[in-house]
């Protein structure tokens, strides 16, 4: 019996399951890892403000080493997701084995670097006199716990190139849960302090790394693929992470200009800045978890040589942000009464905020397109014209945030300039996913 030909409503459906299956495990797991942070901080604050400020400090300094190697689980997303697509399991994890060895080295750099200059970075953070040991202290042991932060960003990468999301939310679940007993007992239990808050995490650290290696190890024994380094490996996954790591760097400047900004304007000013960024940030990680399914199935789609299931699978993706932007904006205007109140009772910080914030949510359907075919193209390997695009960004967003203080504009003027940022990023995309260039069909790029 001749099978019918799938019509476009089933095709639609198929997608909406593989995106479904693969974004909302993401998306937890997503979520789990700025909740490190949030423990951390609720079992430290307890100990005093200056222990507090300690934390603050060397926890941004942590967040933004760790986020700038983010590539180590982007590149490799989509250098395994296309030996899955091509039908060549051993292959895709061997990819991915070269991913762990890179993340190996660049952790144990980071720590060589990282470590006598510990106190020095905090010093350049502005830190006072009475928060500085403490940031120092808590930052010199997290420092050891970078290299497995990093093993867990490509590990988490091997996973999802292997269409399994499933397993990093188990593990973020369990570490979170971990961090947050070896904080309590050894802040207070065993009267370590901020030191205990810092060893918590490293050691929490330590176990995830642990539970995916032995999950991407048993896969390399179950389909014969070797373990050790491979230098042309780790060289091609270093190759692949660059562009990638131009793109991450842009965008961290497009965010640091912007609270640099915000400070010109004044303390209402930056105070509802951080409001409407932790908020933004959220929003982020929801539409970031539908970039991570295009990563993945892109990536497959293109190994097996199915063009048509790219292009298909990406004007669905589209679909889904637009739709994922709609919903998160309409929240956003709607939950403002609730969400407010949370951040602050200043009646000139909500009066600042609040035009500002409707202005993100006029945004959102912007940012769910511009998430959406930044996944596309990260799943499709098309890493040095995202870095490119990320460039050209920058280079319009700057002069324009950057005149807002001298042209007597405010905070709601500063996220319209965000707004002609994600404006620009949309064009960017929008242009090469139309072109056509991004589809390379083929286990590598």
């Amino acid at each position: 019996m001749t099978q019918a030909p799938a019509t476009p409503k089933n095709g639609r459906r198929r997608h909406d399951r593989e995106i479904i299956a693969l974004a909302v495990p993401a998306f937890g797991a997503l979520v789990a890892e700025p909740l490190f942070v949030m423990v951390d901080s609720a079992v430290v604050g307890h100990l005093g403000t200056p222990q507090l400020a300690g934390l603050g400090i060397a926890a941004a300094l942590l967040m933004t080493a760790v986020s700038i190697f983010v590539f180590l689980a982007y590149a490799t997303t989509a250098a395994v997701a296309r030996r899955v697509g091509a039908g060549d399991l051993p292959a895709a994890i061997r990819q991915g084995m070269d991913g762990i060895w890179l993340a190996l080295l660049l952790g144990a750099a980071v720590v060589a670097l990282a470590m006598p200059t510990a106190p020095w970075l905090v010093d350049a953070f502005g830190a006072s006199d009475t928060a500085a040991p403490y940031a120092i202290t808590y930052l010199r042991i997290s420092i050891l716990g970078i290299p497995a932060m990093l093993v867990v960003l490509a590990a988490t990468g091997v996973l999802r190139g292997l269409q399994d999301t499933r397993t990093p939310l188990y593990v973020a679940i369990a570490g979170f849960t971990a961090n947050a007993v070896l904080n309590v007992t050894l802040v207070y239990g065993a009267g370590l302090g901020i030191a205990g808050s810092a060893w918590g995490t490293v050691i929490a650290q330590a176990g995830m790394a642990a539970a995916y290696l032995v999950v991407v190890i048993r896969g390399a024994r179950k389909h014969g693929a070797s373990l050790r380094p491979d230098a042309a490996g780790i060289r091609a996954s270093a190759r692949a992470g660059v562009p990638l790591l131009i793109r991450t760097l842009s965008l961290r400047a497009v965010l640091m200009i912007a609270t640099a900004v915000a400070a010109r304007l004044g303390d209402v000013d930056i105070a509802a800045h951080q409001i409407i960024l932790s908020l933004w940030s959220l929003t982020a990680f929801a539409l970031d978890a539908i970039a991570i399914a295009g990563q993945a199935i892109i990536g497959r789609y293109l190994g097996a040589d199915d063009e048509k299931g790219a292009r298909e699978a990406c004007h669905r993706m589209v679909e889904w942000g637009i739709g994922c932007g709609v919903v998160l904006g309409v929240l956003i205007v709607l939950a403002r009464p609730l969400f407010i109140p949370l951040f602050t009772s200043d009646p000139s910080v909500k009066n600042t905020l609040l035009p500002a914030l409707l202005v993100v949510a006029v945004s959102q359907p912007i940012a769910g397109v511009v998430f959406v075919l930044d996944g596309v193209l990260m799943g499709a390997g098309d890493g040095r014209y995202l870095a490119w695009a990320m460039l050209v960004t920058l280079a319009v967003f700057a002069p324009v945030a950057l005149l807002v203080p001298s042209l007597g504009g405010g905070l709601t003027a500063l996220w319209w300039a965000m707004t002609l940022m994600m404006a620009v990023r949309l064009i960017t995309l929008w242009l090469r996913t139309r072109s056509g260039r991004w589809i390379v069909t083929g286990a590598t790029r």
